[in-house]
């Protein structure tokens, strides 16, 4: 099955064509500027080479329209019919307590998606903008699947997603813990059980996804049990930009003694902390690797604070689940940082917990990399959320089509 994945922002559209039965990458490429000139920069793999083409786009239907057209370009392109694309994957940042699972989409989840927008203010709408721009440019006849950032995390017990502030603010706000990251999450788990030959039903795995955005999520036999994300992707750990969790009378400390408003110390704690805000350097964690090279203390603190943070939150998995099988470590971060693996993984060898300093040393690739006795196993996953959402389209429109 040929699937679209569509992922799109306020001001651009980022989409994949896979070949689910290939589990191949047919095309790929974003769309910027929507609503002032518009810049498609595409890659198809017949030449593997990239382009780079100006044209206008004033909507989102008229940046799908891009899509579709360079994509059945004859030189540029990899398909020759538009009705080759068998469906269309939307990512979806929030679906509230509506949706534990990728759905296909109709007016109702439409409606669904709008009403939880007050929870995702700034991600949910664009996502509707693509969705309304595929449904007008493709037609009614090419389903479409929404998959759900927070879909995965629908089965932690409610004690692990409550706030503990009075109830009625649950009840009649869903003040909640969420979690995101879901689709990386559910990918990774998947892998790390072929990898290690045993049902995901039977194992205990914990998966960091750490990069600029960064969450843990505690996985008991397949399902989500946990995670550190919360209401917003603010919470948990300390990121590129965000802060992290912190004592929540600093916002109105600052915001007295700055002279700011709630919504200033928010935007600070979201876009001006963590990382950047710690080293004073950059978010970037190559950049953070540079500066301590060259003696920076600033940069070396932050690390030690993100590193730390993980350690922390893994021991706390640990200790809800009762033990665990398989560490993960994914995306840019996880994946490609040896350091942090490292660090993070340093003084668990009670429990289990002990990594090979040679198999480290590699980035980006999939392997086990813990030492070679020891019982509980540190996994490096690339995560492929496109290829997770492509196989959920495809699922969905199976059994929609029996």
């Amino acid at each position: 099955m040929k699937v679209l994945v569509i992922n799109a922002g306020s001001s651009s559209l980022k989409y994949q064509l896979l070949d689910t039965a290939a589990n191949n990458v047919m095309a790929k490429g974003l769309c910027e500027r929507i609503g002032i000139d518009g810049v498609l920069t595409h890659t198809g793999n017949k030449s593997e080479e990239k382009y780079t083409i100006h044209t206008p786009m004033g909507t989102h239907s008229e940046a799908i329209k891009a899509v579709i057209d360079i994509l059945l370009d004859p030189e540029k392109g990899v398909i020759s019919s538009m009705s080759e694309i068998d469906a269309v994957g939307h990512r979806v940042v929030h679906g509230g307590e509506f949706f534990s699972d990728s759905c296909i989409i109709t007016e109702k989840v439409i409606k669904a998606i709008e009403d939880c927008v007050p929870l995702a203010p700034l991600h949910n709408p664009p996502n509707l903008i693509g969705i309304r721009a595929c449904q007008e440019v493709m037609g009614p006849n090419v389903p479409m699947v929404a998959v759900f950032d927070t879909a995965f995390h629908q089965t932690m017990p409610q004690a692990h997603y409550m706030y503990a502030i009075p109830y009625e603010y649950y009840t009649k706000y869903k003040i909640r813990r969420y979690g995101f990251h879901g689709t990386s999450h559910k990918y990774v788990s998947q892998q790390a059980a072929e990898m290690l030959g045993r049902p995901l039903e039977d194992l205990k795995l914990i998966t960091c996804h750490l990069g600029n955005g960064s969450s843990i999520c505690a996985i008991n036999r397949g399902k989500s049990y946990d995670t550190s994300m919360g209401f917003t992707p603010l919470d948990g750990l300390p990121m590129g930009t965000r802060a992290g969790n912190l004592d929540p009378a600093i916002i109105e400390f600052l915001a007295e003694n700055e002279k700011l408003s709630a919504a200033q110390v928010i935007t600070i704690l979201n876009k001006k902390s963590g990382m950047l805000g710690i080293s004073g350097v950059s978010s970037d964690f190559r950049d953070l690797d540079t500066a301590i090279n060259e003696g920076n203390a600033r940069a070396t603190l932050a690390k030690d604070m993100f590193n730390l943070s993980v350690k922390k939150i893994i021991g706390s998995y640990i200790a809800e689940m009762g033990g665990v099988d398989a560490i993960i470590f994914t995306a840019g971060v996880g994946e490609n940082d040896r350091s942090v693996r490292w660090d993070v993984c340093e003084h668990m060898e009670y429990l289990g917990i002990k990594i090979d300093p040679e198999k480290n040393k590699y980035r980006g690739k999939q392997m086990d990399i813990s030492i070679d006795y020891a019982r509980v196993r540190v996994l490096v996953i690339p995560t492929n959320e496109e290829l997770m959402i492509a196989k959920d389209t495809e699922r969905l429109v199976k059994e929609m089509a029996k």
